[in-house]
């Protein structure tokens, strides 16, 4: 179970003050492209689940993931989660044609075949991310600049064993400074697949 705060921030300005604040702490940048697949039938989505191939330009490189049964309450998102690295050439093979999917080495491929009975799969598309990353008061946090064909979204997330703990640490970092957000109310994908900003 993937557990993590996401605070939206709701424009360019707040996210360059959060970027600026925390440059002391900046770890890296991550060029993300995440191209998502559901079963030829919608297996997966009939049971709240989607396939996630994860293109990087840092380590991974590429990786696929099985995300399911997402729950985003208060800003803290709760989802099932099982992902391994995968070959960067066989990743864009399959992106390129979903069916090779069926017959990819992988563990978490095998799984989605074999648990969800997808006989085939398809494409449905994807996003662009900016992920800057830092290690700020023992927490790992990820700021995100999400581009989608519609518009472009804002967003603080942080993976915590205590998302209560991390997420009044946060708030109160973003007070103090006087920088706007708000509880993210719907994952990326949710925004990806509903085709307008939250």
């Amino acid at each position: 179970m993937e557990v993590e705060v996401k605070l939206r921030l709701p424009d360019a300005a707040a996210h360059g003050q959060v970027t600026a604040l925390l440059a002391p702490f900046h770890l890296g940048t991550h060029r993300q492209e995440n191209l998502f697949f559901d079963g030829s039938k919608s297996e997966l989505s009939a049971r709240r689940a989607v396939l996630r191939l994860r293109f990087s330009d840092r380590s991974p490189l590429c990786a696929v993931t099985l995300k399911a049964k997402a729950v985003l309450v208060d800003g803290v998102s709760r989802v099932e989660e099982d992902e391994e690295e995968l070959d960067p050439a066989v990743g864009r093979a399959c992106a390129a044609e979903p069916e090779k999917m069926m017959a990819a080495e992988s563990r978490v491929l095998r799984r989605v075949r074999e648990e969800f009975g997808v006989l085939g799969f398809v494409g449905m598309g994807g996003f662009g991310n900016v992920r800057d990353v830092y290690d700020w008061k023992g927490l790992k946090l990820e700021v995100d600049e999400t581009k989608y064909e519609f518009g472009t979204c804002y967003e603080i997330e942080c993976e915590s064993a205590d998302p209560d703990g991390a997420k009044e640490k946060l708030e109160e970092f973003l007070k103090e400074n006087g920088v706007r957000y708000s509880y993210s109310k719907v994952s990326k994908f949710a925004t990806f697949r509903a085709g307008k900003l939250p």
